[in-house]
């Protein structure tokens, strides 16, 4: 796990401007102050706030190298390749972090610790991808919690549903409510210190794995659940074992603005978001097996649109489902968090 004392480099190499560096952006925009040095040969001497809008003061370096220079204590690979396997030139940039003494965070479906036996005693690898032992198969217990359960759901993958989630408990924390989020990806666990690495269990036990975290912690007032997937997207298969192991409060549903179909599967239409929001209801509830929970509120995701279209896209999502909808992440999460609050909780 780490510590808030940890300098961080961040393997992101062609990950500022690809597809691919999810993980690396995620930890920068909440950990921006541990992170020393992030690493993208790409991008290297350019600034990264300027290339990412996210407030991160580190330098990009072409190298771990260059990167030792400002004396990380941790390597945290920010990337995910095709496949899950870092290319022989990336891979060996780990095995020179660890040489150098260096921790590594490692985020990939193939585990590293196997690879590197003689760590030295204050030097760790943490493969979070690697299922939990002790699995069960899912029950429903989660109902009978007294806190609420709020899942983010999209309409597509990739869209802000960790984001989302993390502003909410960020805004629920400043409250003074007791609050957590559950991390159910690689980013969302490197982020929160504990989670689940949901597509690393297998099928079987994907809800049990949920309904057991979710349980650890029944004693907070509000549980925020990192969503994954889509119900929409055809190569999603986490949305339904968050949905049955978390037995959700509410949902808060995740769109990008002007998004019209599914982004690897363009011939896949995303259906009016009214009706979005009646789909999630309806698994929800199983027809009423279990408890109702309703969508409270409509997160956006606008950061490809200047301000004023922004703000548009916005109004005209909130005149079609009338709903209450922001970007949390450039207008902050309260309006979300006001609408989970004083949604009734369904029994």
């Amino acid at each position: 796990m780490l510590r808030l004392n940890d300098r961080v480099a961040v393997l992101l190499h062609e990950g500022i401007q690809g597809t691919q560096g999810k993980t690396g952006l995620a930890f920068t925009r909440v950990r921006p102050d541990s992170v020393v040095a992030i690493i993208d040969h790409q991008c290297a001497e350019q600034s990264y706030q300027d290339l990412t809008k996210i407030v991160c003061q580190a330098p990009i370096v072409s190298s771990v190298t260059e990167a030792l220079k400002h004396q990380p204590t941790v390597l945290l690979i920010g990337i995910a390749p095709s496949g899950g396997v870092l290319p022989d030139s990336w891979f060996a940039e780990v095995r020179q972090a660890v040489e150098a003494g260096l921790s590594i965070v490692n985020g990939l479906h193939t585990p590293l610790l196997p690879k590197f036996q003689n760590l030295q005693s204050n030097q760790w690898i943490w493969d979070i991808r690697q299922e939990p032992p002790g699995l069960q198969i899912g029950t429903g217990a989660a109902r009978s919690l007294t806190c609420r359960r709020v899942l983010t759901v999209g309409t597509d993958m990739s869209i802000g549903k960790m984001s989302t989630s993390l502003e909410m408990h960020k805004i629920a924390e400043q409250r003074g409510l007791r609050s957590r989020f559950l991390g159910t990806g690689q980013a969302g666990i490197m982020i929160a210190g504990d989670g689940i690495p949901l597509d690393a269990v297998r099928v079987d036990f994907a809800s049990g794995a949920v309904e057991q975290l979710v349980m650890r912690y029944a004693d907070q007032d509000i549980l925020h659940v990192e969503g994954q997937g889509s119900i929409f997207n055809p190569a999603s298969t986490a949305t339904l074992p968050l949905i049955r192991g978390s037995q959700p409060t509410h949902l808060v549903l995740v769109h990008r603005a002007g998004q019209m179909s599914i982004r690897n599967f363009p011939q896949v239409p995303i259906p009016p978001l009214k009706d979005v929001v009646q789909v999630y209801e309806s698994l929800a509830s199983a027809g009423g097996a279990f408890a109702a929970a309703k969508v409270a509120a409509i997160a956006l995701n606008t950061a490809h649109l200047e301000t004023d279209a922004a703000w548009r896209a916005i109004a005209l999502i909130q005149e079609e489902t009338q709903l209450p909808c922001t970007d949390p992440i450039r207008f902050g999460a309260d309006l979300l968090l006001d609408a989970v609050l004083n949604c009734e909780m369904a029994i």
